[in-house]
């Protein structure tokens, strides 16, 4: 299969990849040691877009296609993966569930603001006891007053120290287990709701992340989002969506480290010749360009699914699953074609190899995806 881009969208790559490789690479090593995306990158994101890429142009967004928005991912994640996921989380994961599941004057309250990046979301699942079972989330929402009483912690919570504006998934009804989980739009403002200190990370250290505690947080009912009970099942399909980002991002890891790979064994010289030259590192070169286009096409390929409203699923998982994979193979082959020069921070392969770990873990992990993949195959099987 062949992915012959639109003009807009090539426009779109084309634009993103000035931006990251202009702008993004001179800081990206700085962005990593001070563990922030600074107040000057998140302007510049704003001003590009890049907050708006999934909201309808009516409440001031682009709309973009699916696949111009995983070419955007793509390009950011190749310089910096910690911005990446920055901006993914907002897009993929809060934004798109307000464009899916909220009601008019909820959209006409929030989107606005997020598409400028005037406020930031975050994505609040996962708990101490309970990261793939998100059904048995502990967090509990007590109907009160006009709204409901939020009692819980979360971890884990990308973009919680930038965001505004949390989705936190919490259980009216715990006998019901998953089938009782109900969504909420929780700002920071809320009484109740604090933001633990930022986490020490191995990889993508520039972005944002903390644990949440809510403490006797009251949420207004108007800020329920969708319909009570139905929250685990959206969970899940904002979740659907988001592997794609986190493919992407792999996809835009291992890249990067393979250019650099190319280009070093090119110039570093051993025994009176390019290490170019070696079998060796031909062969990790040939493997590691072969795994980058396969994991492309099976990015792409979701994505375009799901931009043309097919069932995606099943194609996500197998991205995810694979593109991440992949990005652990070529990273640690970049490492290793460096050699000693590859362990040290000068170097981004450094960086790519650290950054690269965490694309098998969030977002579901890889044996999460061979779970979905199964079932879907079976689901496929037996219609």
């Amino acid at each position: 299969m062949v992915f012959e881009l639109t003009d807009e969208q090539k426009l779109i790559q084309e634009t993103a990849r000035d931006f990251a490789q202009k702008r993004l690479k001179p800081v990206a090593l700085e962005l990593d040691e001070k563990e922030e995306v600074t107040p000057e990158v998140m302007k510049e994101l704003g001003e590009l877009g890049y907050f708006g890429i999934v909201i309808p142009e009516k409440y001031g967004g682009s709309d973009l296609d699916m696949l111009s928005y995983i070419l955007i991912l793509e390009e950011i994640a190749k310089v910096s993966a910690g911005v990446m996921i920055t901006v993914s989380v907002h897009n993929s994961l809060f934004c798109r569930a307000l464009v899916k599941y909220a009601n008019e004057e909820q959209k006409q309250k929030y989107l606005p603001k997020m598409a400028t990046g005037e406020w930031i979301g975050a994505y609040a699942l996962t708990e101490p006891y309970s990261g793939t079972d998100a059904g048995g989330l502990r967090t509990k929402a007590v109907k009160k007053d006009n709204g409901y009483v939020l009692n819980g912690e979360k971890l884990f919570v990308t973009n919680a120290g930038l965001a505004n504006v949390f989705v936190v998934f919490a259980s009216i009804n715990p006998e019901l287990k998953a089938k009782g989980i109900s969504c909420f739009i929780v700002e920071k403002s809320f009484k109740g709701l604090s933001v633990g200190a930022k986490e020490k990370k191995l990889g993508i250290r520039s972005s944002d992340t903390r644990a949440i505690s809510l403490a006797d947080c009251h949420v207004p009912q108007e800020n329920l989002l969708g319909t009570p009970g139905e929250g685990f099942k959206m969970a899940l399909e904002i979740l659907d969506s988001g592997r794609i980002g986190v493919a992407a991002q792999a996809l835009g890891i291992a890249e990067a480290a393979f250019e650099e790979s190319l280009k070093y064994a090119q110039e570093r010289k051993q025994f009176d010749q390019p290490i170019s030259s070696f079998q060796a590192i031909q062969f990790k070169l040939a493997d590691m360009a072969t795994r980058i286009e396969a994991a492309r096409h099976l990015v792409y390929n979701a994505a375009s699914l799901k931009g043309d409203n097919h069932d995606f699923v099943k194609h996500a998982s197998m991205a995810k699953l694979f593109a991440s994979e992949m990005a652990n193979f070529v990273t640690n082959e970049a490492v290793q074609i460096h050699g000693g020069y590859g362990y040290m921070k000068e170097y981004p392969v450094e960086r790519y190899f650290r950054d690269a770990r965490i694309t098998e873990i969030y977002e579901g992990t890889s044996e999460a995806q061979r779970i979905t993949i199964f079932r879907e195959l079976v689901k496929d099987a037996n219609k």
